[in-house]
């Protein structure tokens, strides 16, 4: 197990390159398995959830190899309908997301209870209704969900009680193996779930609609070979947009796009950060003194929660008094005490947290809880005062690739070691 040690007080300058995204990588590599044909895909982003992923593939008869510079090609014309194991499922939740495309492949899938970041209640039930409105039949038992359609999905209206985006990435991969149409409501609308139609659409599926709360998918049976560049990830840009205001130096972030913010570019400059694009993505620097902002996290377009933690790191210095409202995860403040080892003044009640700027933060020995409540320690440690030790950075590892080398070719000082 490593730690991250970060000597605290230096701007940033330069530029860095912001990696594809894993909340779209995951779907699509799964989506993989619907096919039998050719997958290159480029802009794969080397962590640990996306290995684990590969892993699982491998598992199920696809030999994929290790990705090349985030590019990897590979045929699931093998492809098995193996069991996917508790200890993959147990590490990462997304590996649920294999189940559909199994039972569009072979009419059956057994599949564990997921596991992944200790962030609040995700149920699947979301997940398997929409199964079952396409005519699967679900059994639960020991841990074990077996899911079955051995006469095939069928097109069907699927009405989702709320925008969940892992909701809607299985509704259409399983409509996109489905005879006939399907029409998803109240779809999620990241650009994640865009990224994942587009790749459908190269697999032969007919998906209209992505990016709105009506999607509709024509499903098929005959599948093609399929090139994709994965969608650059938002949630690392808008953390590095954070940091370069946080330390009062100024990045560039290639390959960043603005469209992608939805409302976090809002809130971020209303905070005090001056954005604004370049010929390669996205340029950031504090604008003057950090001002606090109120924020409530909501799907996107909306404020996202995978940014909370973040944000808060960035109110502990402004001037004032935040209040950050979490809608979406109820357990998603486990940060919270961590930043108030380093000198934050946070009060926390139930899904509300207020945070008090304070002048300075201090250096100190903390534990990351989850994957974005990580990089909220590391974005603190990078403006406290003194020497801050991050342990448990197998979390951040799940999510941001090579966060050392990034931060220190722009100017940080840190430094990975083992426990």
């Amino acid at each position: 197990m490593d730690k991250l040690i970060i000597a605290g007080g230096r701007p940033f300058s330069g530029s860095m390159q912001v990696a594809g995204a894993k909340n779209a990588a995951l779907p699509i590599l799964a989506a993989s398995m619907l096919g039998g044909g050719q997958v290159r895909l480029s802009n794969l982003p080397d962590v640990g959830d996306v290995r684990s992923m590969l892993e699982l593939l491998g598992l199920c008869g696809v030999e994929t190899g290790d990705p090349v510079h985030g590019r990897i090609e590979f045929s699931t014309e093998a492809l098995r309908a193996a069991d996917a194991p508790y200890d993959i499922m147990r590490k990462m939740r997304a590996s649920f997301l294999v189940l559909a495309p199994l039972l569009v492949r072979f009419g059956r899938a057994r599949i564990s209870r997921p596991g992944g970041c200790a962030i609040g209640t995700r149920p699947v039930d979301l997940h398997l209704g929409a199964l079952e409105a396409l005519g699967a039949r679900i059994d639960f038992g020991g841990g074990i969900y077996d899911v079955q359609a051995p006469e095939g999905l069928r097109g069907a209206r699927i009405a989702l009680p709320m925008a969940s985006v892992g909701a809607t990435h299985t509704a259409l991969m399983a409509a996109a193996g489905a005879r006939g149409e399907t029409e998803i409501v109240n779809a999620a609308r990241e650009p994640e779930i865009v990224d994942l139609a587009a790749f459908l659409n190269g697999l032969g599926a007919r998906v209209e609609g992505a990016g709105t709360y009506k999607i509709t998918v024509q499903g098929t049976d005959s599948w093609s070979d399929v090139s994709h560049a994965i969608v650059p990830d938002r949630i690392e840009a808008a953390s590095y947009l954070i940091a370069a205001a946080m330390t009062g130096g100024e990045l560039e972030i290639i390959g960043a796009r603005l469209e992608h913010l939805g409302a976090a570019c809002q809130i971020l400059e209303q905070a005090g950060i001056v954005i604004y694009p370049s010929d390669r993505g996205l340029i950031a620097r504090r604008g003057g003194a950090l001002t606090s902002v109120d924020v409530a996290t909501e799907p996107f377009p909306g404020f996202p929660t995978d940014l909370q933690a973040q944000f808060m790191a960035l109110m502990c210095l402004a001037d004032g008094v935040s209040v950050i409202r979490e809608r979406v995860f109820e357990s998603r403040f486990m940060h919270v005490p961590e930043l108030q080892r380093m000198g934050a003044d946070i009060r926390h009640d139930g899904s509300t947290a207020i945070v008090t700027g304070v002048g300075e933060l201090h250096g100190a020995q903390v534990m990351a809880t989850d994957l974005r409540a990580s990089m909220s320690l590391v974005l603190a440690g990078l403006v406290a005062k003194g020497e801050t030790t991050v342990h448990r950075v197998y979390h951040l590892d799940r999510g941001f690739e090579d966060i050392e080398g990034k931060l220190r070719r722009c100017g940080a000082a840190i430094e990975r070691v083992a426990e």
